[in-house]
This record gives structure tokens, C-alpha cells and sequence, in this order.
């Protein structure tokens, strides 16, 4: 192994009690640039040199995790978020379903919609489903037989 005389950075003699073969550098700084450790670090964020504040639009340069220029613009988001009221909820008027509901009566047969009780044999009928009457016929024919599937309501 080759023994260094001197500072491979400055070319400082190596003091003379010194028996080791690894490299001596002189002084700290020397060390430093020996090693590759005077470059700057990259930031831990990937933000830009300069971020813009999100309250007041001005460029500012993060230090850290800071969002804000300052400590009045946090403040500020702070009162916008906790200030802020959700929208209110707007529910529809409710619909009779009676109107537009088929039945059908269990001993004539009959069909009506939105009546149900039967006139022929005055007895209540059966909900068959939700429909209306028939564009060819006038019949009242219920959503489950024109679809050919289940007619799922919301409640």
C-alpha cells in the first residue's frame, strides 16, 4: 500500500509521529472536501426555491415543513377551514306512491292504478308495482312486466 505524505487536498505535510497508512487530512475543511461532504445537501421536500402562499399569493422560501409566509397567514387558513360551513342538504318533497302504483284484485282479477279497493267485489287489492297505463291499450300495467326485472324503490 502506497503511504500518503501530505493532505491529498492541500498538500500539507503529514506530521511525522504519524504511522497509519490510511490518508490524513489537515484540518476539517480539508477532510470535508476530502470526503465529498462540502456539497450541499438537497432539500427534503421537492418543492421549488420559492413557494407561494396559499393565503396571500406572495413568494416566500419554505423553511422546513412551512406552508405559510407567515404566522398571520396560518392563522388565517386556520379560521377559513374551521369557519367554513358544509352546504346545507336540500331533500326533494316526497311523492305519494299511491298515484302511480298498480293493483290488482285477488278474486276478479281487475286491475287499477292509484285504487285500492276493487269496485266490482269491494274487496282491497294487491300491489302489483309501480306503473301506469299501457300506451296501446289503457291498461294499467305495472314497471316489472314491461322491463321484464325488479323494480327496486327508494324509501
Amino acid at each position: 500500500m502506497t503511504t500518503l505524505h501530505a493532505c491529498p487536498v492541500c498538500a500539507t505535510p503529514t506530521p511525522p509521529e504519524r504511522i497509519s497508512n490510511e490518508p490524513w487530512c489537515c484540518s476539517l475543511p480539508c477532510y470535508h472536501r476530502f470526503h465529498g461532504l462540502d456539497e450541499p445537501e438537497p432539500p427534503l421536500r421537492h418543492d421549488a426555491v420559492t413557494m407561494t402562499c396559499p393565503v396571500c399569493q406572495h413568494a416566500f422560501v419554505p423553511v422546513g415543513r412551512r406552508n405559510y409566509c407567515s404566522d398571520a397567514c396560518r392563522a388565517a387558513a386556520h379560521r377559513r377551514r374551521r369557519d367554513t360551513q358544509p352546504a346545507p342538504v336540500v331533500v326533494p318533497r316526497a311523492r305519494p306512491r299511491r298515484p302511480i302504483t298498480v293493483y290488482e284484485c285477488d278474486t276478479c282479477g281487475l286491475r287499477a292504478l292509484g285504487e285500492q279497493r276493487c269496485d266490482d267485489c269491494a274487496s282491497f287489492m294487491r300491489r302489483v308495482g309501480i306503473g301506469g297505463h299501457c300506451p296501446t291499450c289503457s291498461d294499467p300495467i305495472a314497471l316489472d312486466e314491461l322491463l321484464e326485472q325488479e323494480v327496486i324503490t327508494a324509501t
